[in-house]
């Protein structure tokens, strides 16, 4: 009997097949052209994702054993037989989160062509960010405006957010743009630090997002001139809920209400199923921008991927994703 393919496997080789995202036309820069193509190092930002490998030299060692499983893996990180030294993972590694929020862009646009998940309902997307943990301690504001760092353990990059649910949070945001429907599906997604206010890089994901018409569903934090801006270049309806005292009783506020019961349902469910499957209701793995934006965004990244494959073999894509991630 011949052993079927690791699943992990499976999931790295459907790399090759994904959509690649519009390239700016710049001029080339000084330097040798690149030898290993940004496809090479999306897969091991798969692997580093499922094995909860946070640096380099975890990726290195793991793929340095002895096993048939790992050995696939290296045949599929080799490229003109040329296998990557470990200075050009760090440094292509490092420079990936850059790419990550168009390659996100660019699937999720393949994924709701794919699944067509406003097939038995209206087109909306949910907008929201949710708050990530910094790893380490916090960096109270007394000694940050002195510049004062009490202890190493402390991750200096991140920021403070004060969360309705939460309460103040030393970390970052992860921005999210999903689709609403039976089928969650992340559209777009970047990071940056906590204080970052959701109105202010919701632009950057609208630009993302399917060219159809779609109503854009959020919270009041979005109720702001640039995301109305946004919404307007792309012909999106934008539907937020508004400032002021509760009850609200002008035009339109029930239909409001409707609207926003479905950006939760949609927004908030799928944030938490995210979170449990990767870990990320505890500190995240990894310190530093670039780091916490590689895992971050890689793992929305692999929850795409999750997706496409599960359609492909024609699974649930709302129930079991969890086991499914944990047993690749």
């Amino acid at each position: 009997m011949i052993p079927s393919e690791p699943r992990l496997v499976k999931l790295v080789k459907l790399i090759d097949a994904l959509p690649e995202p519009p390239r700016p036309q710049t001029k080339r820069g000084r330097g040798r052209e690149k030898t290993f193509t940004d496809k090479l190092f999306l897969k091991a930002l798969v692997i580093m994702i499922v094995r909860r490998l946070s640096r380099v030299g975890e990726l290195l060692s793991v793929l340095e054993q002895p096993t048939a499983e790992m050995q696939q893996l290296r045949e599929l990180l080799t490229e003109n037989q040329r296998y990557p030294s470990r200075r050009t993972w760090e440094r292509r590694l490092a420079a990936l989160p850059d790419t990550l929020p168009q390659q996100i862009g660019c699937l999720g646009r393949h994924l709701a062509d794919l699944i067509n998940p406003w097939k038995d309902c209206g087109r909306a997307v949910a907008i929201d960010s949710t708050v990530l943990r910094a790893c380490g301690g916090v960096w109270h504001k007394k000694d940050r405006e002195t510049g004062t760092v009490p202890h190493t353990r402390i991750d200096t990059e991140a920021h403070w957010t004060k969360s309705g649910w939460h309460g103040w949070v030393y970390g970052w945001k992860l921005h999210l743009c999903c689709s609403v429907g039976p089928v969650w599906i992340p559209l777009a997604a970047d990071l940056t630090p906590a204080n970052v206010a959701d109105g202010e890089k919701a632009p950057d994901l609208i630009r993302e997002l399917p060219l159809q018409p779609l109503f854009l569903l959020g919270d009041r934090h979005y109720n702001v001139a640039s995301v109305s801006d946004a919404c307007f270049l792309r012909g999106y309806p934008l539907v937020t809920t508004h400032y002021g005292k509760y009850p609200h009783s002008e035009a339109g506020v029930e239909v409001r209400r409707i609207f926003h019961k479905l950006r939760s349902t949609a927004i908030e469910n799928f944030n938490e199923q995210f979170k449990a499957i990767f870990g990320a209701h505890d500190q995240v793995p990894s310190r530093g921008e670039v780091g916490t934006k590689r895992f971050a965004l890689g793992a929305v990244l692999v929850y795409q991927l999750v997706l496409l494959y599960r359609y492909e073999q024609q699974m649930d894509l709302r129930v079991g994703l969890k086991p499914f991630v944990k047993a690749a």
